[in-house]
């Protein structure tokens, strides 16, 4: 199927390259399907598309790639909801707020996006952890130097 995008423009997708959140994400909560796309020469970030609105696009990244003592346990809803059994199963990903210039880039550590590689589903999971905040910067103090 053909779908519109914010940085790439219109695209051809597969149906197995859709995730599917089946409550949305905080925000948009009749946004229920996405799909990663790479950002051309870049194998850190990662776009998160809306499959339905072109606007609707997030830039993500590995969150313990920038912040080696980021640690969070999943909560029981979400392994149930995600149907999780393996650990390998789980990816982790950061929503970013990009700025100009991009050194002043926050992540949102407080609400990870949890991704079950093995059946396509995700959630963004919102932590009750007050040493993460959702505009941590990406290259401050506790961020990659």
């Amino acid at each position: 199927m053909k779908i519109r995008t914010k940085y790439h423009g219109e695209i051809e997708i597969k149906n197995e390259e859709i995730w599917l959140f089946n409550n949305g994400i905080p925000g948009f909560p009749a946004e229920k399907e996405f799909i990663l796309l790479p950002l051309p020469d870049n194998d850190v970030f990662t776009i998160l598309q809306s499959v339905k609105t072109a606007e609707i696009a997030f830039v993500i990244t590995d969150p313990f790639s920038f912040f080696q003592n980021y640690e969070f346990s999943i909560d029981d809803q979400t392994l149930e909801q995600l149907k999780l059994q393996n650990e390998e199963d789980v990816q982790v990903s950061v929503i970013l707020t990009v700025q100009d210039p991009f050194e002043k880039t926050t992540a949102n550590l407080q609400a990870p996006v949890i991704f079950n590689v093995n059946n396509k589903e995700a959630k963004q999971m919102i932590l009750n952890d007050k040493q993460y905040t959702t505009k941590q910067s990406l290259f401050g103090p506790s961020g990659v130097k």
